[in-house]
């Protein structure tokens, strides 16, 4: 099929783990060259060992390695490197990374700088979808500057209210507010984290919706205007807005009323900022079915491999594709779903109070049979670096259904053994054994509601990852 036709000679994949070593699998797939680039703590990563040619670009702190623009289009000049891929984290979210790409005669691979600035303005985005009939949750018509039209605005919408940063992600930025008397106190909080972690202070506001989930969308778009969607993902089982387990599709709902409703408004906000490349879609949806948007994630996501097991599109191949100029290969109706997947992100952590647990790996014993894949940069001898995001692995399973995906996923993590290090495996196997899980009975307020409760002797601890990557 890609006879003839012209794709990258040498891709450079400016991020590190198992993404870079997802991305440098989908280029040789494609007979293209790759480049990796490491810190001076990562010379011995697998996404070193695998690439083509690899890079040192800076010492172990992100901001003079990973972070440094400089360097990177350094590394892709005299390299020869003629597209970078940002992966996730990192500058993948960045427009004035994508933007010097484009001035340095790269391509970036990804959407673009603009579709990236709109994705990350959340409080523009919402303007836009509102103004393009897309409903949004109610909030403020745009950013809030000061407390006292934070309190305004909360008082017409009605309390409990969600400050959010307009520059935000992950969780960061966010302050739910219950009642009047917290709201000057969160409101300056959340500004002052949205400042340290983004460099923009700026905030909105939104209505908080309780006992909602969390569901996106997988998109892709041509430089010719075909946009369509690859069905939902449900992301609701959350620790402090931190994705934890995935799985597709929704247990929420099986009507195909529902997934077409979803599905079209995620192709319907795309169309609404002209979206090309891959991306993700995000909506808050009710208990009754009503759907919000909430974001557009302009980059590949760390969920995206339930999405491939259960279409068998490789969504890293399409984005490398898309963005050297090929059309969509698929139209909407020939997008089908086969069987359910579940995915599990494998932390290096503390399993109770999920404290960060660096160190090398004496012993590592991946799972396998049918319907296993583990996407990972680790192996026996690794030593896991305390510089960066602790996700070290991610473990999804595929059954014929649902209940057979969580039946393979317990088996999977039994056997998943990692010495030397404390991962968050444990705790796992505990949500993957609540009824509740079992049932599908569950929304963004689980862990909360099941820590709380302590039912059935299921503690889960609720501690703030230091996520620095993602």
């Amino acid at each position: 099929m890609l006879i003839n036709m012209k794709l990258f000679k040498k891709v450079l994949i400016a991020s590190r783990g198992e993404i870079a070593v997802r991305i440098i699998r989908s280029c040789k797939e494609l007979g293209i060259k790759t480049v990796a680039v490491y810190s001076d703590v990562e010379k011995d990563s697998l996404h070193v060992k695998l690439a083509d040619e690899s890079v040192c670009i800076g010492p172990a702190n992100p901001d003079h390695s990973y972070l440094n623009i400089p360097a990177i289009l350094s590394t892709a000049e005299i390299t020869d490197s003629d597209a970078i891929h940002p992966g996730y984290g990192f500058l993948s979210e960045n427009y004035h990374f994508a933007e010097a790409c484009i001035t340095s005669g790269l391509t970036f691979i990804g959407p673009s700088p603009e579709n990236i600035r709109l994705g990350g303005d959340k409080a523009k985005a919402r303007q836009i979808m509102k103004r393009k009939g897309i409903p949004v949750v109610p909030g403020s018509d745009g950013p809030v500057a000061t407390e006292e039209i934070a309190m305004k605005t909360a008082r017409k919408i009605g309390f409990p209210i969600v400050i959010k940063a307009s520059a935000g992600g992950g969780g960061r930025g966010m302050r739910i507010v219950r009642e009047e008397k917290d709201l000057e106190q969160s409101f300056y909080l959340a500004q002052r984290e949205a400042l340290t972690a983004f460099g923009n202070s700026e905030l909105y506001i939104e209505k908080y919706i309780p006992d909602a989930r969390h569901i996106e969308v997988q998109i892709m778009a041509d430089n010719k205007g075909n946009i369509i969607h690859l069905n939902e993902r449900d992301c609701s089982i959350q620790r402090r807005h931190q994705k934890l387990i995935e799985e597709s599709p929704s247990p929420f709902s099986t009507s195909e009323k529902f997934r077409k409703k979803i599905g079209d408004l995620s192709v319907k906000a795309a169309r609404a900022i002209r979206y090309r490349n891959i991306g993700t879609v995000e909506f808050i949806v009710n208990h009754d079915s009503s759907i919000y948007f909430m974001e557009i994630n302009t980059r590949i996501q760390v969920e995206h491999p339930v999405t491939e097991v259960v279409t068998g599109i490789d969504i890293v191949k399409e984005q490398i594709k898309l963005a050297a100029g090929f059309p969509l290969e698929y139209k909407q109706s020939q997008i089908k779903q086969s069987g359910h997947a579940i995915e599990c992100r494998i932390n290096a952590e503390d399993p109770e109070r999920f404290i960060p647990s660096p160190g090398k790996i004496n012993f590592l014993s991946i799972p396998g049979g049918p319907g296993v894949r583990v996407d990972t940069a680790i192996y026996t001898g690794y030593i896991i670096p305390p510089h960066y995001d602790s996700l070290i692995a991610k473990l999804i399973v595929h059954g014929k259904d649902r209940g057979e995906a969580i039946v393979r996923m317990r088996r999977s993590l039994d056997e998943f053994i990692i010495e030397g290090v404390r991962t968050t495996i444990p705790f796992y196997k505990k949500v993957l054994n609540h009824p509740d899980f079992i049932k599908g009975e569950f929304d963004t307020t689980f862990l909360e509601k099941m820590n709380s409760s302590s039912q059935n002797g299921l503690s889960l601890s609720l501690s703030k990852n230091s996520g620095k990557d993602k």
